[in-house]
């Protein structure tokens, strides 16, 4: 009996590493699009109950290969919302969290890329556990997977702004999202995918030259550098306006750049910041959605109410180019806010 570190991890292969695989085990090369098939469209598991493969096939896919790469260790569920937070255990052991947000007709999934990360953004929940390692592709997809399993609204959106930074690990989330695309797989629309990042510049760029037609969302969360490097020490890499003058070239009315602003208080959430952040972006055809933080056990703290409205409304009076949204993180009684994602130990016991 293999061990599963022995076993080939089927999940998460795109349909050409699919091919790859029949022709090397002997099997011929239209069992690939079934396999695809029956994992993400049909979100199949049991090779037994994928009935138009030919038995040797069968037969090889469950002694050598996994199908499925995550457990449900734990469900955290709001009581104020239909927001569920999943908590999901991998082959060795480690965790990763998932946030499942329910509104009216609109499904969103946040998943994560990392278990752990290390940009280090000091208002982050999920820096404080460093960066364990990438999430492969299919621990990526199961977690949609499984959700869709377990909650009864149909999914819409997929957002990756869970654990980690979706561009450090570039190739798998791209593959994931292919995935999550396609129509053989979880058949949901470009624009209904989302994925966030910090400002991984030389990324931004590579995703931009190749084409993506994913929506792309850069966290600025400051509207000066010596304020976003205090907090975001990426900064010092890919300052500000090397983030903003590449949202203004590649910006155009199908496809808008979306910038995120997390409003902190006291650190950047003052009317001459918001008259800044205006300034930043004037001209710039894009979006930018500011979120009110949401409170860990750490150090910053939410802006009052009055604070945020009149932060809005300088924005707002200011706007040339770009659309001014607001976000009101879910899940927040659960930890399941925007920033809030981290795997406790208390919470494993």
């Amino acid at each position: 009996m293999l061990h599963s570190s022995d076993k080939f991890i089927m999940k998460g292969k795109d349909l050409f590493e699919l091919q790859e695989w029949c022709e090397k085990k002997g099997h011929p090369k239209f069992r690939a699009q079934q396999l695809f098939e029956w994992m993400y469209f049909h979100g199949e598991i049991d090779p037994h109950q994928m009935s138009n493969l030919s038995k040797e096939l069968i037969n090889d896919l469950t002694s050598n290969c996994i199908l499925q790469t995550l457990e449900i260790e734990k469900v955290s569920s709001s009581r104020s919302e239909a927001t569920n937070k999943f908590l999901f255990r991998t082959l060795e052991g480690r965790f990763i969290e998932t946030v499942s947000m329910v509104e009216e007709n609109r499904h969103t999934v946040c998943v994560s890329s990392q278990i752990g990360c290390n940009v280090d953004c000091d208002f982050c929940a999920t820096a404080t556990m460093g960066i364990i390692r990438n999430l492969n592709t299919g621990e990526i997809v199961d977690q949609l997977k499984i959700i869709r399993e377990k909650v009864e609204s149909p999914i819409t959106n997929v957002v990756f702004m869970g654990m980690g930074e979706p561009f450090l690990n570039y190739e798998r989330v791209l593959r994931a999202a292919d995935i999550f695309h396609s129509q053989r797989g979880f058949g949901l629309g470009a624009h209904r995918i989302t994925i966030s990042t910090a400002g991984i510049l030389p990324k931004i760029k590579k995703f931009y030259v190749e084409g993506r037609k994913y929506k792309l969302a850069i966290s600025l969360n400051a509207s000066n550098d010596k304020t976003r490097s205090k907090i975001m020490p990426i900064n010092n890499k890919w300052p500000l306006s090397e983030l903003v003058s590449i949202g203004r070239t590649h910006a155009h009315r199908n496809r808008k750049v979306m910038f995120e602003y997390v409003l902190l208080a006291g650190i950047n959430d003052s009317i001459d910041n918001a008259r800044e952040l205006a300034t930043l972006l004037r001209g710039v055809d894009c979006k930018i959605n500011v979120i009110p933080y949401n409170e860990t056990d750490g150090k910053y703290r939410r802006p009052e109410n009055e604070v945020i409205e009149s932060f809005l409304e300088i924005l707002s009076a200011h706007q040339k180019g770009y659309r001014v949204m607001v976000r009101w993180s879910k899940g927040q009684d659960i930890d399941a806010g925007c920033g809030q994602l981290a795997v406790k130990q208390e919470s494993l016991e």
